[in-house]
């Protein structure tokens, strides 16, 4: 049975076709529903697609350079990968986050904090070798945000990869095992919900390879010119096209009376929705961009927010504000100048993730345009500690890809006050009553 006679039509039950790209954009989820690919950690068939092997395509498709900057590689085929285009005589850096830049197999675990710890263990467990040794063992030049002589920024927290100062790929997913796969030794994992974009552009690359250059200086063994944090200087926002999409990129941190900087971007963005505001986000801490949605709702605009689990009942988050709640903190505190609001928010929830996993997306969808994404957390850390990407794209068909994954998230997602909010709410109530409100 045919649905219709126009060029659209298609047999019913089979998979709808693909939504287009804009020119000169990839794009990868790492649990759509629509794609699957064998885990290397189970064996198993499973939903989404590969983030591993899009990077490693961009990798080998290399002609001469490849610019890594990553919270952490913990992936050992990528680091073969890029260790093989270092002995083919490509020009290979990496920048790493300091407290993943030692190799894990030369760490104890009695060192390590219970977090780190925790990784330790499920690498060894997972045997799959040490993607920093890897690199180190092979010559690859790796510095971390210790290298500009300080003790390293807030988080040297780019998500980003350049290759030939013509393609970036980046987005919200780490290099790792946890990111993209899963967690070992936890069979239902599905690692934390993530994507990567490829981008074809010698201008947006361009604009990249600045930035690395910038946290570079001259590499390792040489002169404390590194640059990370506020001494890297973040900058105003880049106007950019990536074919004939147009895109906005800022790189983080600025001072917090740098007009530029990320959350008074993400403020302004914000304030210009009209009818639809959609949101996937792993934190959102900052009163601001609480304060500017209570203001849309005022106005009429429907909004959409999904949380990751574990943070959306944290003291300090926003997302307490939108369900018209509060939380007093570990000392009984309650967050200074929180506004929780009177009329809570229907369309706000988490999404339900298997034990571990994490939705670690940073993308808003505004008016079903205009697309935020990156490694830019919203929180007052990503604006003024960290070395962070933000970039916004005006782009309906690259919106439309956003939207389905959000859709895809909803479905099934636990709105307003959940029980593990309420039991946490119970406990601390027991504990510290009303709490006592911060100044």
């Amino acid at each position: 049975m045919i649905s219709g006679c126009s060029a659209e039509a298609q047999l019913l039950g089979q998979p709808a076709r693909p939504k287009p790209l804009p020119e000169g954009i990839e794009l990868a989820f790492n649990h759509r529903e629509t794609s699957r690919y064998r885990s290397p950690i189970s064996g198993q068939w499973r939903q989404g697609d590969d983030l591993e092997a899009f990077v490693l395509a961009s990798i080998r498709a290399a002609r001469r350079e490849i610019l890594v900057a990553v919270q952490e590689l913990s992936l050992p085929q990528v680091a073969e990968a890029l260790a093989a285009r270092h002995r083919e005589g490509l020009t290979v850096k990496v920048v790493l986050e300091n407290t993943y830049s030692t190799p894990w197999s030369q760490e104890h675990p009695a060192d390590l904090v219970p977090h780190q710890r925790t990784r330790h263990e499920q690498l060894k467990a997972l045997g799959w070798g040490d993607a920093v040794a890897i690199l180190q063992r092979a010559g690859v030049p790796v510095i971390d945000d210790t290298a500009d002589g300080s003790a390293g920024s807030g988080l040297m927290h780019h998500k980003f990869m350049v290759v030939d100062r013509a393609v970036v790929v980046t987005g919200s997913a780490n290099f790792t095992p946890s990111c993209i796969h899963g967690d070992p030794g936890a069979e239902r994992s599905r690692g934390n919900v993530n994507h990567l974009l490829r981008l074809r552009s010698h201008e947006l690359a361009g604009a990249f390879a600045a930035e690395f250059e910038r946290m570079w200086g001259d590499g390792p063994g040489g002169l404390t010119d590194s640059r990370f944090g506020l001494g890297k200087g973040g900058g105003g926002p880049q106007q950019l096209m990536v074919g004939a999409t147009p895109v906005t990129l800022v790189f983080a941190p600025h001072r917090r009376s740098d007009p530029h900087q990320g959350l008074r971007l993400l403020e302004e963005l914000l304030s210009s929705s009209r009818k639809h505001l959609d949101m996937a986000l792993f934190v959102l801490s900052e009163q601001r961009l609480a304060d500017a949605m209570a203001h849309l709702q005022e106005q009429g605009v429907t909004i959409r927010l999904l949380a990751d689990p574990g943070f959306a009942n944290r003291a300090f988050s926003e997302v307490l504000d939108l369900l018209g709640t509060q939380l007093p903190d570990h000392r009984c505190g309650l967050e200074a100048a929180n506004r929780p609001w009177q009329r809570p928010l229907d369309g706000v929830g988490t999404p339900r993730l298997a034990s571990g996993d994490k939705l670690h997306h940073k993308v808003a969808v505004i008016d079903h345009r205009t697309v935020i994404t990156g490694s830019f957390n919203w929180s007052p850390s990503a604006a003024h500690q960290n070395d962070e990407t933000l970039l916004v794209f005006d782009s309906p068909l690259l919106a439309a890809h956003f939207t389905a994954e959000i859709d895809r998230l909803w479905k099934g997602a636990e709105l307003g006050i959940t029980e593990r909010l309420a039991r946490k709410q119970e406990r601390q109530r027991n504990r510290c009553g009303s709490g006592v409100q911060r100044r």
